[in-house]
C-alpha cells in the first residue's frame, strides 16, 4: 500500500512485527507444524512486546494502537506462521474483543488488562456441535441461581481453549426466547466444573491450540455477565465482525509468505537453461498473484480504518474476509504449482500455508455466510 495512506506509527509497527516474524517466528514455524506444538515461547514474547493488546488503550494494558496497526501485525505474522498469527487474532479480537466491546469498567480492569498486557491468553466460546453458522442456535444453558448462573454444555472448535485464562462464551439464559435469550459471559478457565475436552487433529494450523470445552453445573458470578442478558448474541455479532478483518489480515499474510517464497524459487530454479521466471506461464501467474495480493489488502485496510473512525463497517469487514481468504486459497495453490513437485513437499513453506489458508474460508463465518451478510446489507443500503 502507497506510504501516504499509512502513517507513520503503522510504518513501525510493521517494521517491528517484521523483524520478530523473521527472526522468531519463522525458523520455528515448520517444527510447530509438525510436532503439533503450541508456541507458548513466542507468545509470550510478543506480550512483552505489546502485540497482545495493540488495538486497546494503555489504560487497559494496551498498546494503544488502532485497528489498521493490529491488522498489519496479524499480517506480518501469517507471513511466516499461520499457527502463530491465528493465537494472536483469537487472543487480541475474540478474547479481548467482547470485554473491551460491551464490558463494565470493572470488567475491563478485571479481565482486560492482564490479557492486553499478555499476562492472560484469552479464547472465545461460540461454535458448538449443533450451532456452527446457525450461531443463534446455542444450546449452552444458564440458570440462574443464587449470586450468579449454573452453566451446562458444550463448545466446539475453541481456539486458544487449553492455554486460556479466560474464555468469553454464549450461553442460553432465556429459553423460548431466540437470539434475545442468548447472553454472553467471561469466565476464569481455572473454575470448577470448565474442562478441556480433546485437541483437535487439523489438516493446518497445525501449532495453534484448538479443542472442545464443556461446562458441568459451572458457576458464573452474576458480576461476569458481559452487557445485559438480551445482549449476548448481539455482543458476539460484532465482535466477528471485528475479527473478521483479522482473519482477512491472517489470509492476506499467508498469501503474501507463498508469493515471496514463489518470486524467489521462480529466479533460482531452471529448467531448460534458464529460470523458470523467465517463462511467460510463470510470469503470469506471479502477475496475477501480486494484482490480488494488493486487492485483497486494500479491501482489509479499508475496514480497518472504516472502524477506527467509528463509522459502520459490517460489510465492508465480509468483503475483506471473504476476497482475502479465496484469494489465500487460490495464491497458495499456484505457490505450489510454481513449486512443483517440490512445492507438495512438507520442507516446503507454501505446502503448510496452503494447509493453513483454508480455514479463512471456513473460521469467523464460512464465505456463503459472508455472501449473505455483505448481500443483506446491500439491500438494506437501497
Amino acid at each position: 500500500m502507497s506510504s501516504d495512506l499509512l502513517q507513520e506509527e503503522h510504518h513501525q509497527v510493521r517494521e517491528t512485527v517484521r523483524a520478530f516474524a523473521d527472526e522468531v517466528v519463522a525458523p520455528r514455524a515448520r517444527d510447530l507444524d509438525e510436532k503439533e506444538e503450541f508456541p507458548a515461547d513466542i507468545v509470550k514474547r510478543m506480550g512483552e512486546l505489546g502485540f497482545m493488546g495493540l488495538p486497546y488503550p494503555e489504560q487497559y494494558g494496551g498498546a494503544g494502537l488502532d485497528t489498521l496497526a493490529y491488522a498489519i501485525a496479524v499480517e506480518e505474522i501469517a507471513r511466516v506462521c499461520g499457527s502463530t498469527a491465528i493465537t494472536l487474532s483469537a487472543h487480541v479480537s475474540l478474547g479481548c474483543g467482547p470485554v473491551y466491546a460491551n464490558g463494565s469498567e470493572e470488567q475491563k480492569r478485571r479481565f482486560l488488562v492482564p490479557m492486553a498486557k499478555g499476562e492472560a491468553i484469552g479464547a472465545f466460546g461460540l461454535t458448538e456441535p449443533g450451532a456452527g453458522s446457525d450461531a443463534a442456535g446455542t444450546q449452552t444453558r444458564a440458570e440462574k441461581v443464587k449470586g450468579g448462573w449454573k452453566v451446562n454444555g458444550s463448545k466446539i472448535y475453541i481456539t486458544n481453549g487449553s492455554v486460556a485464562k479466560y474464555i468469553t462464551f454464549t450461553a442460553r439464559t432465556e429459553p423460548g426466547k431466540s437470539t434475545k435469550g442468548i447472553s454472553a459471559f467471561i469466565l476464569d478457565t481455572a473454575t470448577p466444573g470448565f474442562k478441556v475436552g480433546k485437541k483437535e487433529k487439523k489438516m493446518g494450523l497445525r501449532g495453534s491450540d484448538t479443542v472442545a470445552v464443556s461446562f458441568e453445573d459451572c458457576f458464573v458470578p452474576e458480576d461476569q455477565m458481559i452487557g445485559d442478558a438480551a445482549g449476548g448474541f448481539g455482543t458476539f455479532m460484532r465482535t466477528l465482525t471485528a475479527g473478521r478483518i483479522s482473519i482477512g489480515a491472517l489470509a492476506l499474510g499467508l498469501a503474501r509468505g507463498a508469493y515471496e517464497h514463489s518470486v524467489k524459487y521462480a529466479q533460482q530454479r531452471h529448467q531448460f537453461g534458464q529460470p523458470i521466471a523467465s517463462f511467460q506461464a510463470i510470469q503470469f501467474m506471479l502477475a496475477d498473484m501480486a494484482t490480488r495480493i494488493d486487492a485483497a489488502r486494500l479491501l482489509v485496510y479499508r475496514a480497518a480504518r472504516m472502524r477506527d473512525a467509528g463509522e459502520e463497517h459490517v460489510k465492508e469487514a465480509a468483503m475483506a474476509k471473504l476476497f482475502a481468504s479465496e484469494m489465500g486459497n487460490w495464491v497458495t495453490d499456484k505457490a505450489i504449482q510454481i513449486h512443483g513437485g517440490i512445492g507438495y513437499c512438507r520442507d516446503i513453506p507454501v505446502e503448510r500455508m496452503h494447509r493453513d489458508v483454508k480455514l479463512m474460508e471456513i473460521g469467523e463465518g464460512t464465505s456463503e455466510i459472508q455472501r449473505l451478510v455483505i448481500a443483506r446489507e446491500i439491500l438494506r443500503e437501497t
